[in-house]
């Protein structure tokens, strides 16, 4: 099963990746407020049950993909 994981860095963490960036498209003549630069993990996880395929997504999450402590994940399924 296709599994795409998004990991954000949670609100009061600061994103210095997003700081520079948003920096650099002001300098291009770009108007934008705020950047978050934000992971996005395509996995091909085996299984047809949907919950074992979550199950496993989260434990992945929760022992490498996020760091719990600064970031927080959501998990999509596609069949």
């Amino acid at each position: 099963m296709k599994v795409t994981v998004t990991v954000r860095r949670l609100p009061n963490i600061s994103d210095p990746q997003g700081t520079t960036v948003a920096r650099a498209l002001r300098d291009l003549g770009h108007e934008v407020e705020k950047v978050r630069i934000d992971k996005v993990i395509s996995l091909d996880i085996p299984g047809d049950d949907p919950d074992a395929v979550r199950a496993e997504a989260e434990a992945m999450c929760e022992k490498l993909l996020a760091n719990p402590v600064m970031e927080e994940y959501e998990i999509s399924l596609q069949p």
